[in-house]
Protein backbone atom coordinates (compact mmCIF):
# COMPACT_ATOMS: atom_id res chain seq x y z
CA UNK A 1 0.00 0.00 0.00
CA UNK A 2 1.26 3.44 -0.78
CA UNK A 3 1.05 6.83 0.88
CA UNK A 4 -2.29 8.05 -1.14
CA UNK A 5 -3.89 4.73 -0.26
CA UNK A 6 -3.23 4.83 2.95
CA UNK A 7 -4.22 8.67 3.72
CA UNK A 8 -7.09 8.07 1.33
CA UNK A 9 -8.51 5.06 3.31
CA UNK A 10 -7.20 6.66 7.07
CA UNK A 11 -8.71 10.18 6.55
CA UNK A 12 -12.05 8.13 6.88
CA UNK A 13 -11.07 6.89 10.63
CA UNK A 14 -9.73 10.43 11.44
CA UNK A 15 -13.36 11.96 9.94
CA UNK A 16 -15.41 9.29 12.51
CA UNK A 17 -13.07 9.28 15.69
CA UNK A 18 -12.36 13.35 16.21
CA UNK A 19 -16.14 14.51 15.23
CA UNK A 20 -17.12 15.89 18.11
CA UNK A 21 -20.68 16.37 18.82
CA UNK A 22 -21.58 20.37 18.69
CA UNK A 23 -24.51 19.61 20.98
CA UNK A 24 -21.44 19.07 23.80
CA UNK A 25 -20.47 22.50 23.40
CA UNK A 26 -22.89 23.71 24.64
CA UNK A 27 -23.45 20.65 27.22
CA UNK A 28 -20.00 21.76 28.59
CA UNK A 29 -19.69 25.40 28.65
CA UNK A 30 -17.29 25.53 25.93
CA UNK A 31 -16.46 28.77 24.04
CA UNK A 32 -15.74 27.83 20.81
CA UNK A 33 -12.74 29.72 18.84
CA UNK A 34 -12.80 31.63 22.40
CA UNK A 35 -15.46 33.41 21.43
CA UNK A 36 -19.26 33.30 23.36
CA UNK A 37 -22.86 32.92 21.54
CA UNK A 38 -23.14 36.68 21.16
CA UNK A 39 -19.39 37.05 19.34
CA UNK A 40 -17.80 38.32 22.63
CA UNK A 41 -14.20 37.32 22.83
CA UNK A 42 -13.56 35.51 25.83
CA UNK A 43 -10.90 37.25 28.14
CA UNK A 44 -7.29 35.65 28.21
CA UNK A 45 -5.34 38.58 28.97
CA UNK A 46 -4.48 42.35 29.72
CA UNK A 47 -2.62 44.31 27.41
CA UNK A 48 -1.64 48.38 27.18
CA UNK A 49 -0.94 48.27 23.64
CA UNK A 50 -4.31 48.52 21.63
CA UNK A 51 -7.97 48.25 22.14
CA UNK A 52 -10.57 47.26 19.45
CA UNK A 53 -13.87 49.64 20.52
CA UNK A 54 -17.23 48.11 18.97
CA UNK A 55 -19.91 48.49 20.97
CA UNK A 56 -20.60 51.56 23.87
CA UNK A 57 -22.42 51.25 27.20
CA UNK A 58 -26.46 53.19 27.18
CA UNK A 59 -28.57 52.68 29.92
CA UNK A 60 -26.70 49.31 31.09
CA UNK A 61 -26.84 48.23 27.61
CA UNK A 62 -24.53 47.09 25.64
CA UNK A 63 -25.02 48.79 21.94
CA UNK A 64 -22.84 48.24 18.86
CA UNK A 65 -21.26 51.90 17.76
CA UNK A 66 -19.03 52.78 14.95
CA UNK A 67 -15.35 50.88 15.42
CA UNK A 68 -12.38 52.53 17.00
CA UNK A 69 -8.79 50.92 17.29
CA UNK A 70 -6.44 52.94 19.73
CA UNK A 71 -3.13 52.54 19.88
CA UNK A 72 -1.57 53.04 23.48
CA UNK A 73 -4.05 55.43 23.91
CA UNK A 74 -4.65 57.03 20.47
CA UNK A 75 -6.86 56.69 17.71
CA UNK A 76 -5.33 55.41 14.78
CA UNK A 77 -7.28 57.99 12.51
CA UNK A 78 -5.65 60.71 14.77
CA UNK A 79 -1.56 59.25 14.20
CA UNK A 80 -2.73 58.71 10.40
CA UNK A 81 -4.23 62.53 10.33
CA UNK A 82 -1.13 63.71 12.09
CA UNK A 83 1.69 62.07 10.37
CA UNK A 84 0.51 64.49 7.36
CA UNK A 85 2.35 64.01 4.02
CA UNK A 86 5.14 62.53 5.70
CA UNK A 87 6.27 59.19 4.75
CA UNK A 88 7.39 58.01 8.00
CA UNK A 89 4.36 57.71 9.48
CA UNK A 90 4.75 53.98 9.64
CA UNK A 91 8.20 54.41 11.46
CA UNK A 92 6.59 56.82 13.77
CA UNK A 93 3.72 54.49 14.73
CA UNK A 94 6.34 51.58 15.39
CA UNK A 95 7.70 53.53 18.04
CA UNK A 96 4.51 54.21 19.99
CA UNK A 97 3.78 50.70 19.98
CA UNK A 98 7.42 49.19 21.19
CA UNK A 99 7.72 51.80 23.40
CA UNK A 100 4.54 53.46 24.80
CA UNK A 101 4.82 56.78 23.72
CA UNK A 102 5.10 59.13 20.67
CA UNK A 103 8.80 60.10 19.72
CA UNK A 104 10.30 63.57 20.03
CA UNK A 105 12.26 64.67 16.79
CA UNK A 106 15.76 63.31 18.46
CA UNK A 107 14.25 60.46 19.31
CA UNK A 108 12.18 59.25 16.04
CA UNK A 109 15.90 60.41 13.96
CA UNK A 110 17.54 58.03 15.95
CA UNK A 111 14.91 54.69 15.65
CA UNK A 112 15.05 55.48 11.39
CA UNK A 113 19.13 55.44 11.96
CA UNK A 114 18.71 52.16 13.60
CA UNK A 115 16.38 51.02 11.19
CA UNK A 116 18.02 51.58 8.46
CA UNK A 117 21.21 50.06 9.99
CA UNK A 118 19.32 47.20 10.61
CA UNK A 119 17.77 46.94 7.00
CA UNK A 120 20.47 43.95 5.83
CA UNK A 121 20.93 40.50 5.54
CA UNK A 122 23.86 38.03 6.32
CA UNK A 123 26.21 38.13 3.85
CA UNK A 124 24.84 35.57 0.82
CA UNK A 125 21.39 35.11 2.60
CA UNK A 126 19.38 36.24 -0.29
CA UNK A 127 21.65 33.40 -2.34
CA UNK A 128 21.83 30.66 0.19
CA UNK A 129 18.54 31.08 1.48
CA UNK A 130 15.85 32.95 -0.06
CA UNK A 131 16.57 32.12 -3.68
CA UNK A 132 16.86 28.06 -2.67
CA UNK A 133 13.45 26.37 -3.05
CA UNK A 134 11.18 29.26 -4.10
CA UNK A 135 7.73 29.32 -3.73
CA UNK A 136 4.58 31.10 -4.51
CA UNK A 137 3.76 30.65 -1.47
CA UNK A 138 5.52 33.86 0.00
CA UNK A 139 4.59 33.37 3.63
CA UNK A 140 6.24 30.33 3.92
CA UNK A 141 9.53 31.24 1.93
CA UNK A 142 9.84 34.41 5.11
CA UNK A 143 9.04 31.96 8.19
CA UNK A 144 12.27 29.68 6.32
CA UNK A 145 14.17 33.47 6.27
CA UNK A 146 12.80 34.05 9.65
CA UNK A 147 13.82 30.15 10.97
CA UNK A 148 17.18 30.69 9.60
CA UNK A 149 18.14 34.22 10.77
CA UNK A 150 18.58 32.84 14.10
CA UNK A 151 21.27 30.65 12.74
CA UNK A 152 23.08 33.73 12.46
CA UNK A 153 22.22 35.11 15.95
CA UNK A 154 24.77 33.90 18.63
CA UNK A 155 22.38 35.24 21.33
CA UNK A 156 18.78 33.54 19.13
CA UNK A 157 17.46 32.38 22.61
CA UNK A 158 18.68 35.51 25.05
CA UNK A 159 15.66 36.79 26.62
CA UNK A 160 17.58 39.37 28.06
CA UNK A 161 15.27 42.62 27.21
CA UNK A 162 17.57 44.84 25.24
CA UNK A 163 18.49 41.11 23.45
CA UNK A 164 14.76 40.48 22.63
CA UNK A 165 14.41 44.30 21.08
CA UNK A 166 17.06 44.57 19.27
CA UNK A 167 15.78 41.12 17.56
CA UNK A 168 12.59 42.69 16.96
CA UNK A 169 13.89 46.29 15.41
CA UNK A 170 15.74 43.93 13.44
CA UNK A 171 12.64 41.60 11.69
CA UNK A 172 10.73 44.75 11.71
CA UNK A 173 13.57 46.03 9.09
CA UNK A 174 14.30 43.23 7.27
CA UNK A 175 10.65 41.83 7.04
CA UNK A 176 10.37 44.22 3.51
CA UNK A 177 13.22 42.58 2.12
CA UNK A 178 12.52 39.04 3.48
CA UNK A 179 8.85 38.83 1.25
CA UNK A 180 9.97 41.27 -2.04
CA UNK A 181 13.08 39.20 -2.72
CA UNK A 182 11.39 36.00 -2.40
CA UNK A 183 8.57 37.28 -4.93
CA UNK A 184 11.38 37.95 -7.02
CA UNK A 185 13.45 34.71 -6.69
CA UNK A 186 10.00 32.92 -7.20
CA UNK A 187 8.92 35.08 -10.24
CA UNK A 188 12.10 34.03 -11.77
CA UNK A 189 12.63 30.39 -11.47
CA UNK A 190 9.11 29.54 -11.18
CA UNK A 191 7.44 32.28 -13.69
CA UNK A 192 10.45 32.58 -15.74
CA UNK A 193 10.44 36.40 -15.26
CA UNK A 194 12.95 38.89 -14.69
CA UNK A 195 14.96 38.80 -11.07
CA UNK A 196 15.61 42.41 -9.52
CA UNK A 197 17.37 42.53 -6.23
CA UNK A 198 17.40 46.22 -5.15
CA UNK A 199 19.19 47.68 -2.20
CA UNK A 200 16.86 49.63 0.44
CA UNK A 201 17.40 53.16 0.52
CA UNK A 202 18.42 54.26 4.17
CA UNK A 203 17.06 57.37 3.63
CA UNK A 204 13.90 56.55 2.49
CA UNK A 205 10.43 54.92 4.70
CA UNK A 206 9.47 51.33 4.54
CA UNK A 207 6.34 52.20 2.09
CA UNK A 208 9.21 53.64 -0.09
CA UNK A 209 11.53 51.02 -0.07
CA UNK A 210 9.08 47.79 -0.48
CA UNK A 211 7.88 50.03 -3.58
CA UNK A 212 11.53 50.91 -4.64
CA UNK A 213 13.03 46.92 -4.32
CA UNK A 214 9.86 45.66 -5.69
CA UNK A 215 9.86 47.55 -8.83
CA UNK A 216 12.18 46.71 -11.92
CA UNK A 217 12.66 50.85 -11.99
CA UNK A 218 12.26 51.56 -8.71
CA UNK A 219 9.88 54.34 -9.16
CA UNK A 220 7.00 55.50 -7.40
CA UNK A 221 5.38 58.86 -6.27
CA UNK A 222 4.05 60.48 -2.93
CA UNK A 223 0.63 59.31 -3.14
CA UNK A 224 1.47 55.44 -4.07
CA UNK A 225 3.67 55.17 -1.43
CA UNK A 226 1.53 57.54 0.92
CA UNK A 227 -1.46 55.10 0.74
CA UNK A 228 0.75 52.04 1.01
CA UNK A 229 1.87 53.61 4.33
CA UNK A 230 -1.71 54.15 5.56
CA UNK A 231 -2.66 50.48 4.74
CA UNK A 232 0.60 49.54 6.62
CA UNK A 233 -0.29 51.28 9.32
CA UNK A 234 -3.79 50.15 10.06
CA UNK A 235 -2.68 46.55 9.51
CA UNK A 236 -0.10 47.11 12.29
CA UNK A 237 -1.86 45.84 15.37
CA UNK A 238 -5.44 44.75 15.99
CA UNK A 239 -5.33 43.75 19.91
CA UNK A 240 -4.16 40.91 21.56
CA UNK A 241 -7.02 38.78 20.80
CA UNK A 242 -6.53 38.16 17.06
CA UNK A 243 -5.10 34.54 15.94
CA UNK A 244 -1.23 35.46 15.08
CA UNK A 245 -1.12 37.95 18.06
CA UNK A 246 -2.59 35.37 20.55
CA UNK A 247 -0.08 32.67 19.03
CA UNK A 248 2.90 35.28 19.32
CA UNK A 249 2.10 35.42 23.27
CA UNK A 250 1.35 32.11 23.59
CA UNK A 251 4.85 30.91 22.14
CA UNK A 252 6.35 33.79 24.11
CA UNK A 253 4.66 32.29 27.08
CA UNK A 254 6.48 29.13 26.87
CA UNK A 255 10.20 30.81 27.08
CA UNK A 256 10.98 30.07 23.35
CA UNK A 257 12.84 32.19 21.26
CA UNK A 258 11.63 35.32 19.16
CA UNK A 259 12.73 33.89 15.62
CA UNK A 260 10.58 30.93 16.49
CA UNK A 261 7.73 32.96 17.92
CA UNK A 262 7.48 35.29 14.89
CA UNK A 263 7.91 32.42 12.62
CA UNK A 264 4.24 30.80 14.61
CA UNK A 265 2.57 34.44 13.99
CA UNK A 266 3.06 34.14 10.37
CA UNK A 267 1.92 30.42 9.68
CA UNK A 268 -0.93 31.73 11.71
CA UNK A 269 -1.28 34.88 9.40
CA UNK A 270 -0.99 33.09 6.03
CA UNK A 271 -4.29 31.05 6.90
CA UNK A 272 -7.19 32.12 4.73
CA UNK A 273 -9.35 32.80 8.05
CA UNK A 274 -6.89 35.48 9.07
CA UNK A 275 -4.56 37.06 6.85
CA UNK A 276 -5.69 35.48 3.61
CA UNK A 277 -9.12 37.53 3.41
CA UNK A 278 -8.09 40.48 0.62
CA UNK A 279 -7.48 37.43 -1.87
CA UNK A 280 -10.74 36.48 -1.53
CA UNK A 281 -12.74 39.77 -2.11
CA UNK A 282 -10.28 40.48 -5.23
CA UNK A 283 -11.64 36.77 -6.68
CA UNK A 284 -15.11 37.72 -6.22
CA UNK A 285 -14.89 40.86 -7.40
CA UNK A 286 -13.31 39.66 -10.86
CA UNK A 287 -16.35 37.50 -11.05
CA UNK A 288 -18.43 39.98 -10.27
CA UNK A 289 -17.54 42.02 -12.81
CA UNK A 290 -17.58 39.20 -15.26
CA UNK A 291 -21.11 38.69 -14.72
CA UNK A 292 -22.02 42.11 -13.94
CA UNK A 293 -22.48 44.46 -17.30
CA UNK A 294 -23.78 47.67 -16.01
CA UNK A 295 -21.56 49.15 -12.89
CA UNK A 296 -23.69 51.68 -12.05
CA UNK A 297 -26.83 49.53 -12.28
CA UNK A 298 -28.02 48.82 -8.68
CA UNK A 299 -30.22 46.33 -9.19
CA UNK A 300 -27.89 43.94 -11.71
CA UNK A 301 -25.86 44.58 -8.65
CA UNK A 302 -27.91 43.70 -6.00
CA UNK A 303 -29.11 40.36 -8.11
CA UNK A 304 -25.46 38.94 -8.75
CA UNK A 305 -24.80 39.82 -4.76
CA UNK A 306 -27.69 37.56 -4.07
CA UNK A 307 -26.64 34.63 -6.29
CA UNK A 308 -23.46 34.52 -4.54
CA UNK A 309 -25.18 34.98 -0.84
CA UNK A 310 -27.28 31.79 -2.01
CA UNK A 311 -24.35 29.85 -2.69
CA UNK A 312 -25.66 29.86 -6.50
CA UNK A 313 -22.51 31.13 -8.06
CA UNK A 314 -18.98 32.39 -7.39
CA UNK A 315 -17.17 29.67 -4.81
CA UNK A 316 -20.86 28.37 -3.51
CA UNK A 317 -19.46 29.11 0.26
CA UNK A 318 -22.48 32.30 0.32
CA UNK A 319 -20.44 34.94 1.14
CA UNK A 320 -19.78 37.87 0.17
CA UNK A 321 -15.93 38.52 1.19
CA UNK A 322 -15.31 41.78 2.86
CA UNK A 323 -18.01 42.26 4.47
CA UNK A 324 -18.31 41.65 8.71
CA UNK A 325 -15.97 41.53 11.02
CA UNK A 326 -15.63 39.42 13.81
CA UNK A 327 -14.82 42.25 16.59
CA UNK A 328 -16.60 45.31 14.45
CA UNK A 329 -20.24 45.50 14.04
CA UNK A 330 -21.69 49.25 12.91
CA UNK A 331 -18.26 50.32 10.64
CA UNK A 332 -14.76 48.71 10.64
CA UNK A 333 -12.23 51.97 11.10
CA UNK A 334 -9.70 50.75 9.31
CA UNK A 335 -11.87 50.64 6.52
CA UNK A 336 -13.67 53.99 6.77
CA UNK A 337 -10.12 55.67 6.99
CA UNK A 338 -8.02 53.59 4.06
CA UNK A 339 -11.34 54.55 1.67
CA UNK A 340 -10.67 57.76 1.63
CA UNK A 341 -6.84 57.15 0.06
CA UNK A 342 -8.38 54.91 -2.17
CA UNK A 343 -10.49 57.18 -3.51
CA UNK A 344 -7.18 59.54 -4.38
CA UNK A 345 -5.27 56.99 -5.72
CA UNK A 346 -8.39 55.72 -8.15
CA UNK A 347 -8.80 58.98 -9.79
CA UNK A 348 -5.07 59.04 -10.30
CA UNK A 349 -4.57 55.24 -11.68
CA UNK A 350 -7.99 55.97 -13.77
CA UNK A 351 -9.86 53.55 -12.39
CA UNK A 352 -13.03 55.74 -10.98
CA UNK A 353 -15.22 53.18 -12.48
CA UNK A 354 -14.15 50.21 -10.82
CA UNK A 355 -14.17 52.43 -7.39
CA UNK A 356 -17.90 53.05 -8.38
CA UNK A 357 -18.43 49.25 -8.29
CA UNK A 358 -17.15 48.93 -4.97
CA UNK A 359 -18.77 51.31 -3.67
CA UNK A 360 -22.43 50.24 -4.84
CA UNK A 361 -21.34 46.70 -3.24
CA UNK A 362 -20.35 48.24 -0.22
CA UNK A 363 -24.25 49.89 0.26
CA UNK A 364 -26.17 47.10 -1.07
CA UNK A 365 -23.98 43.96 0.34
CA UNK A 366 -24.88 44.72 4.39
CA UNK A 367 -28.62 45.24 3.43
CA UNK A 368 -28.74 41.87 1.78
CA UNK A 369 -26.59 39.98 4.25
CA UNK A 370 -29.20 41.51 6.99
CA UNK A 371 -32.57 40.16 5.06
CA UNK A 372 -31.15 36.87 5.07
CA UNK A 373 -28.87 36.11 8.13
CA UNK A 374 -29.71 36.11 11.58
CA UNK A 375 -26.80 38.59 12.52
CA UNK A 376 -25.92 39.10 16.41
CA UNK A 377 -24.32 42.06 15.29
CA UNK A 378 -24.56 44.61 12.42
CA UNK A 379 -22.57 43.98 9.35
CA UNK A 380 -20.03 46.34 7.50
CA UNK A 381 -17.17 46.44 5.18
CA UNK A 382 -13.98 45.59 6.63
CA UNK A 383 -10.02 46.50 5.51
CA UNK A 384 -10.67 43.62 3.88
CA UNK A 385 -12.82 45.35 1.46
CA UNK A 386 -10.53 47.48 -0.26
CA UNK A 387 -7.20 46.43 0.37
CA UNK A 388 -6.70 43.93 -2.27
CA UNK A 389 -7.64 46.81 -4.23
CA UNK A 390 -5.18 49.28 -3.33
CA UNK A 391 -2.69 46.73 -3.82
CA UNK A 392 -3.68 45.81 -7.49
CA UNK A 393 -3.38 49.70 -8.55
CA UNK A 394 -0.39 50.08 -6.91
CA UNK A 395 0.99 46.78 -9.12
CA UNK A 396 2.10 44.69 -6.26
CA UNK A 397 1.47 41.09 -7.16
CA UNK A 398 -1.38 38.83 -5.48
CA UNK A 399 1.61 36.80 -3.84
CA UNK A 400 2.50 39.39 -1.87
CA UNK A 401 -0.80 40.70 0.04
CA UNK A 402 -0.46 38.56 3.26
CA UNK A 403 3.02 39.15 3.28
CA UNK A 404 1.83 42.81 3.31
CA UNK A 405 -0.04 42.26 6.02
CA UNK A 406 2.65 40.92 8.33
CA UNK A 407 5.27 43.98 7.20
CA UNK A 408 2.64 45.65 9.36
CA UNK A 409 1.90 43.26 11.97
CA UNK A 410 5.66 42.30 12.80
CA UNK A 411 5.31 45.15 14.73
CA UNK A 412 2.08 44.42 17.22
CA UNK A 413 3.26 40.78 17.37
CA UNK A 414 6.92 42.75 18.61
CA UNK A 415 4.95 44.59 21.12
CA UNK A 416 2.78 41.82 22.26
CA UNK A 417 5.79 39.57 22.85
CA UNK A 418 7.71 42.27 25.16
CA UNK A 419 4.76 43.09 27.27
CA UNK A 420 4.12 39.09 27.57
CA UNK A 421 7.95 38.86 28.71
CA UNK A 422 7.75 41.97 30.68
CA UNK A 423 4.17 41.13 32.45
CA UNK A 424 3.32 37.43 32.22
CA UNK A 425 4.95 34.70 34.69
CA UNK A 426 2.93 31.61 33.70
CA UNK A 427 3.04 29.01 30.66
CA UNK A 428 -0.45 30.02 28.52
CA UNK A 429 -2.15 26.94 28.97
CA UNK A 430 -6.51 26.51 28.65
CA UNK A 431 -8.20 23.52 29.48
CA UNK A 432 -9.84 21.32 26.85
CA UNK A 433 -12.51 19.18 28.44
CA UNK A 434 -11.61 15.30 27.50
CA UNK A 435 -14.66 13.07 26.13
CA UNK A 436 -12.51 9.87 26.33
CA UNK A 437 -14.13 6.55 27.08
CA UNK A 438 -11.51 4.19 28.55
CA UNK A 439 -10.62 0.78 27.04
CA UNK A 440 -9.49 -2.58 27.77
CA UNK A 441 -6.15 -3.15 25.32
CA UNK A 442 -6.99 -6.20 23.21
CA UNK A 443 -3.68 -7.83 21.99
CA UNK A 444 -3.24 -7.38 17.91
CA UNK A 445 -3.70 -11.16 17.46
CA UNK A 446 -6.94 -11.01 18.97
CA UNK A 447 -8.35 -8.15 17.11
Amino acid sequence: MNMNEFTAEHAKKCQQVDTIDKDLYLKYGVKRGLRDLNGQGVLTGLTNISNVVAFKQEDGQRVPCDGQLWYRGYNVEDLIRGSGDSLFGFEETAYLLLFGELPSETEMENFKEVLALSRDLPTNFVRDVIMKAPSADIMNSMTKSVLTLASYDKDATVLELDNVLRQCMMLISVFSMLAVYAYHAYNHYDKDGSMYIHRPDPSLSTAENFLRMLRPDKEFNHLEAKVLEVALILHMEHGGGNNSTFTTRVVTSSGSDTYSAIAAALCSLKGPRHGGANLMVMKMMDDIRAHVKDYKDDEEIEYYLAKILNKETFDHKGLIYGMGHAVYSVSDPRERVLKSFVERLAVQKNREEDMGLYQRIEEIAPILIAKQRKMYKGVSPNIDFYSGFVYEMLGIPMELYTPLFAIARITGWSAHRIEELVSMEKIIRPAYKSLMVEREYVPRDQR
